[in-house]
Parts: C-alpha cells; structure tokens; sequence
C-alpha cells in the first residue's frame, strides 16, 4: 500500500508559508494544481484553513526541504515511516502441516461427537479440511471409519483453544442454555399457577356437601316413617 501525505492543503498552507519552496514543488509534494497553491500564497483559498507541519508528523525531513530549496527541480519525497504496520492477511483455509493431516479424521469425529451444534463451515475453518471429509464422518461411510478414533483438535495442534470457544459460541449463540431448560421444566408458568385450584380441597369439599345431603334425607324419612304407622294402626 503506497504512503500518502496526510491533509495535504494544509500542508501546502505551511509550506507557502515557511518555505521558500516554489509553487510546482508545493503542488506535486501536495497533489495541488499550482494556480491552487498560488491562489494559497495570495490569500484567495483555504484562509481558514490552519498550516499542518510536515516536519513535526514525520513525513518530510528539513534536509529534503533544504536540498529542494536549493535545487528547483528537485522532487519532495515523502519520508519512510517509522512504524510499519503488516497489511492483514487475507482469509483463507487454513493450512495444515503434512505430518498432523492424518489426525484430522479424528478431529473431525470428535468434533461431530461432542458439539454437533457447530456446522460443517466450522469444522472446515478449525481443522482445514472439506465439507465431503465431515459429510464421509458423519454417515461412517468413510475409507477409514472402522480405526477413526474421536481426539480433541486442540490436543492434535489442528487449532487454538480460543478459535474452538469461538466456534461454539457462535453455533449456540440464541439457542437455551441446559439450565435454563432443567429450570423451565421445574417451575409452572404464571398462566398454570393462577388458575390452578387444589384437587383435594375441591374433593373434600363435595364429599362434605354429599353428607350433609344425605343425613338431611334420612331425617326426613324418620319424620315420615311413624305418621304412617299410625294410619296403618287405624
């Protein structure tokens, strides 16, 4: 990625100002036309803007200055930066060393095993290998399946401890928590617990109105029973 001189008309501004550097140089260090640099020295364009000092940002020494106030034709360079930061990498399978492509097999199984959450994508990233390998694994149909063995890729150097945590999150990121299922399954909702009456005190309730009925029938026929004797004796 090629260097680029920062906020260049406010560079420009400083150097018309401090410099005695002429407008072709200002404008090619700047990426200016020079009728906008002149228009600068005049005071017709960028009055609000503040000078920014190359010097002091490091990306012109007083040297270059100096060498290119003395020769005209001579070209400002762009100081080298004194931190470098590496350009990221573009994302790719990842690689696996020749000597632990065969342990990937058993990654692959033991990832199936004990996170079947996480998807085929996944498992390509983590242990580098094809969507047809974990496919073969988990329908057993692979060449190998009878000695496939379930090993754990961070044990096997297939990938990092963090780049697995990763994974599975991402794989159960919304989806229930066990403890939050074993507490659902032990608590009752609000709906159930409001209209939930007592079996028991309901049944009691009903046997003790069956009794009272009951004696209350009985009394009557006592009542009954010695007015009609009486009849039958006349």
């Amino acid at each position: 990625m090629a260097q680029q001189l920062l906020m260049p008309k406010a560079t420009a501004v400083w150097l018309v100002d401090n410099t005695s550097l002429s407008f072709e140089q200002i404008a090619d260090f700047c990426t200016l036309h020079p009728l906008e640099v002149k228009a600068i020295a005049d005071g017709e364009s960028a009055q609000g803007i503040k000078g920014l000092d190359p010097i002091m940002t490091g990306q012109l020494s007083r040297d270059e200055i100096e060498r290119a106030e003395k020769d005209e034709k001579h070209k400002l360079k762009l100081a080298p930066p004194k931190v470098r930061v590496p350009e990221s990498k573009r994302k790719g399978p990842r690689y696996t060393p020749v000597s632990k492509r065969q342990d990937r097999p058993n990654a692959i199984l033991w990832l199936v095993r004990n996170h079947p959450e996480v998807k085929d994508a996944a498992i390509s990233r983590l242990v580098g290998t094809t969507k047809n390998t974990i496919e073969q694994i988990r329908e057993r149909t692979h060449w190998n399946s009878a000695n496939l063995q379930p090993m754990d890729p961070v044990t096997l150097g297939l990938c990092s401890q963090i780049d697995l945590d990763l994974e599975v999150e991402k794989a159960t990121r919304g989806m229930p928590k066990p403890e939050e299922l074993a507490e659902e399954e032990r608590l009752l909702s609000a709906a159930q617990t409001q209209n939930w009456t007592p079996m028991s005190s309901s049944g009691h309730e009903e046997k003790e109105i069956d009794e009272a009925a009951v004696f209350a029938k009985l009394s009557s026929m006592r009542r009954e029973m010695p007015e009609d004797d009486e009849d039958d004796q006349r």
